[in-house]
């Protein structure tokens, strides 16, 4: 299997050292957040292998996430990553906290310790702008605050939330994106959690099997909400990345929204076309974790179906248990679409530049 030019990783997670995050911190807030306030909890869903890989430490047992150097080392260099956007853990707490001024500031100081801490290390790490959700008026500051920077690529919100992100309470983080040119992308793992709804329809699963197979329907009704409350005729450059929600449920969403829509469109009177064109104009996805049928012929079938080409992008998730290295990742995609799914949508997305390597 022929290696890509580049490869970007969309999907990478490092973790805050919490003494350098507490530097950037004012009091009351500093000794807060030292004394173990890093957020809104978790919805105690047990993962008997941890969601941390126990594999990824140094040979003297450092955790490889919680420095730019081992992560480099460790993991950019093994498997040639030529860009990667740092989604961080132990961060996304404060995204749906109720403690609006608290979380904000926690998130100020954690956005500006992976800028000036990381960033600097290697330039192969890209920056995501964490928000809170329960304060729109400080997460819109957060966004002007860092927007501009050159390798700021993303505003990064999660999957839980009090209501649907097509609300319009929410806009305004949309509008700021829109003026640095940014995506907005949600990542899972806080429904239930704070300010957040149960993220399922029937409310609270209760274990981490189905809690884990059931996130993609908070992706659905994210997706399904953007659509149809017109966010995107709103805002005709946003760009949406779900990361870390799976792809196999697609089509059979853009094939039961446009039927609903044909029948219903008096009610969104906004929406001038079928709402799957909408989502293959303004959607994308990441690949992990990406669907392993018996039969792979299955899988390229599901990814021939909506504009897998266009609207896919290479994710490792690394390093959570159930991470996908390049090379597994690679090997469930037909030749045409890989140097697209690899790095070419990535690289166009976030503008970026092709790096030149010397075979």
């Amino acid at each position: 299997m022929t290696k890509p030019k580049m490869i970007i990783d969309t999907d990478l997670h490092p973790v805050p050292v919490h003494e350098q995050v507490a530097e950037y911190l004012e009091e009351p807030w500093r000794s807060r957040y030292l004394r173990g306030d890093h957020g809104a909890g978790h919805p105690n869903y047990f993962n008997p292998g941890g969601v941390m890989r126990s594999d990824a430490v140094t040979e003297d047992g450092r955790r490889i996430e919680r420095s730019p150097e081992t992560m480099a080392s460790h993991f950019l260099d093994v498997y040639e990553i030529d860009y990667a956007v740092m989604n961080p853990m132990e961060a996304m707490e404060h995204c749906v906290s109720p403690d609006a001024h608290y979380s904000a500031a926690a998130l100020t100081a954690v956005n500006r310790h992976f800028v000036e801490d990381w960033l600097s290390a290697d330039e192969r790490y890209l920056a995501s702008i964490m928000v809170a959700f329960s304060n729109i008026e400080l997460a819109v500051g957060e966004i002007h605050r860092w927007g501009a920077h050159p390798r700021v690529v993303q505003v990064l919100g999660v999957s839980g939330s009090p209501f649907p992100l097509g609300h319009s309470y929410f806009h305004p983080i949309y509008e700021a994106a829109v003026a640095y040119d940014l995506p907005f992308a949600i990542h899972p793992g806080l429904e239930g959690v704070g300010i957040a709804g149960s993220g399922g329809t029937a409310g609270f699963a209760s274990s981490y099997l189905e809690w884990h197979t059931l996130l993609a329907t908070s992706y659905m009704t994210q997706m399904v909400s953007m659509v149809v409350e017109g966010v995107f005729e709103k805002f005709p450059s946003l760009k949406f990345i779900l990361v870390e929600g799976g792809v196999a449920w697609l089509p059979a969403i853009m094939w039961r929204l446009d039927k609903n829509w044909k029948a219903l469109r008096s009610t969104t009177p906004w929406l001038t076309r079928r709402p799957s064109e909408i989502i293959q104009d303004h959607i994308y996805l990441t690949t992990q974790p990406i669907e392993e049928p018996d039969d792979p012929g299955h899988f390229r079938q599901v990814l021939e179906m909506f504009d897998a080409e266009k609207m896919l992008m290479f994710s490792s998730d690394y390093p959570h248990w159930d991470g996908d290295m390049p090379d597994f990742a690679m090997r469930r995609l037909e030749p045409t679409m890989r140097e697209a799914v690899m790095y070419g949508n990535a690289l166009e997305l976030f503008k970026l530049k092709e790096q030149q390597h010397v075979n």
